[in-house]
This record gives structure tokens, sequence and C-alpha cells, in this order.
């Protein structure tokens, strides 16, 4: 009797697995396209607007410059929160990675514009490692005065050009 209760219980079964089965309504989504491993946007930026937190003119993620003083590396505290937010957007994607770019003006020698760059740029990978981001997703560099962002000779253009950019790879 057992070999039998066994018999139909495995017709029973290859009975039901055979059966169709009416399709379930699926969740329509677009696709966005955007950088990290395709983790959620999080609380730090997207929400209803559509863009991707990085874009997001509404967003603090979409500004990428960190500014300095003259002849200083210290980041302000009025940068200090803009260098935190992309440290929470690092850590809470980890398949994100960024450059960050150390500029200088173009007043100083070669030498020590490529020198200062560059520990502008290590001061704000410090903020962001310390912040939660892991070190491997930060690279820092130093352009010097290589890539102004305003050309002349005034404290105007000379304010733009001290600045940490933050590239996002895959921008």
């Amino acid at each position: 009797m057992n070999k039998l209760a066994g018999i139909l219980v495995i017709c029973l079964l290859s009975a039901c697995a055979s059966q169709t089965t009416q399709p379930t309504d699926v969740e329509e989504r677009s696709v966005e396209s955007g950088i990290g491993d395709g983790a959620s946007n999080s609380a730090l930026g997207s929400g209803s607007s559509g863009f991707h937190p990085l874009n997001d003119p509404g967003s603090i993620l979409s500004q990428r410059s960190i500014y300095f003083k003259f002849d200083s590396y210290q980041v302000s505290n009025e940068y200090r929160s803009l260098a935190i937010a992309h440290a929470q957007y690092l850590r809470d994607n980890p398949g994100a990675q960024v450059i960050l770019q150390g500029n200088t003006d173009d007043r100083g020698s070669r030498e020590y514009n490529l020198a200062l760059g560059q520990r502008r740029a290590d001061s704000v990978k410090n903020i962001m490692t310390l912040s939660g981001a892991r070190p491997a997703q930060i690279e820092s560099v130093s352009l010097g005065e290589e890539k102004p962002r305003a050309y002349g000779n005034d404290e105007s253009a000379w304010t733009e050009n001290r600045r940490t950019d933050i590239i996002y790879r895959g921008e």
C-alpha cells in the first residue's frame, strides 16, 4: 500500500508541475542609467524628481567641487557636508568609485602647485574615508595648475581654480 501511495503522490506532484499557470502582473520599471552597483538611490537624493541622485540639481551630490583658501588644503566647514554626502553615497554604493582631482591657481612654481593640489585631494579623501567610504573607492591625484576652470590674473579666477573636483568613474 505504501508503494501505491508513493506513486500517487509522485503522479499528483508531476501533474501539478505540468499545469500552466496564469501570468502574474509584472511591474514595469524604467532602467535609470547611473553610476554605482545598481543599489537604490537611498535618502541622499533621487526621490520624485526622476534624476539619478548624482545628477539631480536638487541634491547636494550634484555639487562636485570643494574650494580652498589661498595656499591652504584644509577643507572649510562650508564644504565639509559636501564631502560627507559623497562619502555616504560611496558607502551606500560599493561599486561606485571617484577620482579626486586637486587643483591650484597659477601662482607658485609647478612643483609647489602639484604638491598643494595633491594635499587638497588627499584632505578630501581623508574626510570621505572617515565618513564611511572605502579607500579603494577613492583615487586622489593632483593636476596642479594644469586644468584651470577660469582664466585671468585676478582673485575671481584664482578662487575658481583653488579646488578639488569629485569625478565619478564612468561619467
